[in-house]
């Protein structure tokens, strides 16, 4: 096999300590190594860093591990070449493995440059992509939260969600205040807190609350867990506004990608947080579809697939194309996404279907970063005026149409 880097290190990285191997191949394909250790404190990264230097090696390749690989990132990637690859890429074979083997495996796999390098976007890219995964935390912090509300209406006997669509609205949020700071139920009152979209079913609902008994731990969790909500819309605000005001030097972009049905402002920037601004470090559109895990994963023996689900890639990206995805679908004035999906749910079902329009988007996103071409894929015309198929006419029609029209149709009468 080629040597591709003849001076290379490969790094063992661990919470508290990195094993790294240097890598140097000579004229004749021999190799010699060079293995150390270093704490990862700031200045024993720094003294690794100037190790890399001093034997003339500017590239180096180390494995994911969870959080622990950023520090040393940080430091490295403004003087050498830093390769990110996952574990299961670099994997030592069993009973074989030590920390220093491992970094020696590392640096043998990456001077032949048999390493699949992680995506690592540019620094900008990686704070817009800290605050968007930020956001992403808050909202599922809060449907924590509004879970834990609706347990209490429930154990207090309590059936407001049984009867309005949201309980979370205006409606039940004014009930629920009511009931939260007065412990004496008071029919008139919840009445005129009833909304108008809501009067129709005033009875029902004044049933559902009547008998209640809050108790005092059940009243003092759902005070807290309204609290923490306002507090989690607050903060998913300024975290949103603190990552436009960070892309506004590319808001262009979110504009650009904007145009797509089922993808809003807010959608495009999260999308353009997770995928960067450079398209060039993807191969092509299925490199990234394949990156963000929309595609199926190869797993494949004796010309039979054992599989065909998608890969568990793009734990963020994927979540977030697919609630794009769906509301493409639901989109009364771009039909485009909508046609395309019923026609494939009609064959392969709801969730292949969603998943295969979630490819679509981002293929169209892939394809708008990288030519500033605006949103009109090639049969967009096709799917927004369809022709209207011909009408096939049965014999006895056609024969019947000709004798309005004077002709004599007696002799293919006879034939019929």
């Amino acid at each position: 096999m080629k040597i591709i880097y003849p001076i290379c290190c490969g790094v063992d990285v661990h919470k508290r300590t990195i094993v790294a191997t240097i890598a140097t191949t000579d004229k004749n394909n021999i190799t010699s190594y060079s293995a150390k250790s270093f704490f990862t404190l700031n200045k024993d990264l720094y003294a690794f860093r100037d190790w890399l230097l001093e034997n003339n090696c500017h590239h180096v390749c180390m494995e994911s591990t969870g959080k622990y690989w950023i520090p040393i990132f940080n430091i490295l990637e403004d003087h050498v070449h830093v390769i990110l690859t996952h574990p299961k890429y670099v994997r030592a074979i069993k009973g074989q493995k030590t920390d220093k083997k491992d970094s020696k495996w590392i640096a043998d796999l990456f001077k032949h440059d048999m390493v699949r390098a992680s995506f690592i976007p540019p620094r900008e890219v990686r704070s817009w992509r800290e605050l968007a995964r930020y956001r992403v935390k808050l909202v599922y912090m809060k449907s924590s939260e509004k879970n834990r509300y609706q347990n209490c209406l429930t154990v207090s006997n309590v059936g407001l969600a049984n009867v309005l669509s949201d309980p979370f609205g205006k409606t039940a949020t004014g009930i629920m205040q009511h009931l939260l700071s007065s412990e004496v139920f008071n029919e008139d009152t919840c009445r005129l807190l009833i909304k108008k979209s809501a009067r129709k079913k005033a009875d029902t609902i004044i049933e559902s609350i009547r008998g209640c008994s809050i108790e005092s731990d059940q009243r003092f969790k759902m005070n807290a867990t309204m609290s923490h909500m306002e507090f989690l819309d607050d903060m998913i605000v300024r975290t949103e506004a603190e990552l436009f005001v960070r892309m506004q030097p590319h808001y262009h972009f979110v504009k650009h990608l904007s145009m797509i049905p089922g993808i809003s402002q807010l959608s495009a920037a999260l999308i353009l947080a997770e995928i960067g601004l450079d398209m060039s470090v993807f191969e092509s559109s299925s490199h990234l579809t394949s990156w963000a895990g929309l595609t199926p994963a190869n797993n494949e023996s004796a010309v039979k697939k054992k599989s065909v689900r998608v890969s568990k890639a793009g734990q963020f990206i994927k979540p977030l194309l697919v609630q794009c995805a769906l509301a493409a679908t639901m989109d009364k004035k771009e039909t485009y996404f909508a046609v395309k999906y019923q026609r494939i749910k009609k064959r392969r079902g709801h969730k292949k279907a969603i998943i295969a329009i979630a490819r679509m988007l981002l293929v169209c996103i892939y394809h708008m970063i990288q030519t500033g071409e605006c949103f009109n894929p090639s049969d967009y015309e096709e799917f927004q005026n369809p022709v209207p198929k011909q009408q096939v006419l049965t014999e006895q029609a056609a024969i019947e149409f000709l004798r309005e029209k004077g002709y004599d149709v007696s002799s293919l009468g006879k034939a019929m």
